[in-house]
Parts: C-alpha cells; structure tokens; sequence
C-alpha cells in the first residue's frame, strides 16, 4: 500500500507532510498572483480560496510540503491523491505549486522524481490532470516523460468549467524516461 504522506529527501529538496502550522509560510509563496496566471484556478492567491485550497490537502492527506533544503523554507507543496489499487495500483500526483523563483531551476524535476520513484515503488502508474489551456503545466509534464491518456475531464475552477487533460507515467515508461 503506498504511503501518501512519507518524507522524502533529494538533493536539493525535502518533501514532507503537510501540516496546519504550515499555512503562514505556504501562503507567503502562494500569495503570488503570477504563480497561478495560467492555472485554471486563477484567484488561488486570494487568502479566501487559497484557506478552501489548503484546508482540502489537510482533510484528504496525501499533501506535501516541498522544503529547499538549503534554506529550510517551505517553497511550495504537491499531493498524492485517488489511489486505486486496481490494475496494478494508479496515483494521481498533483496541485503543485513551486515559488517562482523555483521556475526552470529544476526543483520541479527533482520533486516529481522523487514522488514518482515512492509511488511506482508499489504502484503501477501515476496520472497528472492538468487545465487544458495551462500551457507552463504541459510542458513541464511532456518534460518529465508524461504521455498524454486521451482521457478529458471538465472540473469547476474559479466559477468555470474547465477541461483537463490527464498525462500518465508508468513504471516502466518512469524506468526509461528523462527522471531514471
């Protein structure tokens, strides 16, 4: 069964869980407007939605904090969440957000890679559904070795219906892929 809450160390980053008495410092980096400029939950810096955004990490478990080890500061956070555990087991890795003083550095590599090894460890894929028009997402997914499913879903965001489309690394694509 895999652990949606392990704590996972790279070279650069500490992944951990999420906790309440983390709000302060993980507003501060989500309080950027631009972080989420092409997120189809465009408002998610506004304290109201981001509080509704972070109180739904805490109830469902699987939230991460993504801390810059050199630092010790909280840069962002992702989540594992939906597991199934038929045809081999499937994740969805997902709600990720970095600072932007992360963007392009590879912070994003480094954290996907390290929750795709815990996760293909002991499940057979990992789905990443992403805002169709959220064009910085898709390329940081088709950057990691993620295949498009042909699976679409409309989910509400920011008052909208919006289209996502879901990526998928499998074990083996993982095991071949840029992050091996």
């Amino acid at each position: 069964m895999l652990d949606r809450q392990p704590t996972l160390e790279g070279e650069r980053l500490l992944l951990r869980p999420l906790h309440g008495e983390d709000w302060d410092a993980l507003f501060a980096v989500a309080a950027d407007p631009l972080i989420w400029q092409q997120h189809p939950a465009h408002d998610r810096w506004r304290e109201e939605v981001f509080r509704a955004f972070f109180e739904d990490a805490l109830a469902q478990g699987g939230a991460l904090a993504i801390i810059e080890k050199a630092s010790g500061a909280i840069i962002g956070s992702s989540r594992y969440q939906g597991l199934t555990e038929t045809g081999g087991g499937s994740v969805e890795i997902g709600w990720t957000f970095l600072a932007r003083a992360h963007w392009g550095d590879g912070t994003n590599r480094e954290l996907k890679r390290l929750m795709l090894a815990h996760a293909l460890a002991t499940v057979a894929e990992c789905r990443f559904v992403v805002g169709e028009a959220n064009h910085r997402s898709r390329r940081a997914m088709e950057k990691i070795g993620g295949r498009l499913s042909g699976r679409v879903d409309e989910r509400i965001m920011a008052g909208t219906i919006v289209r996502h489309v879901t990526y998928v690394i499998t074990r083996e694509s993982f095991a071949t892929g840029p992050l091996a």
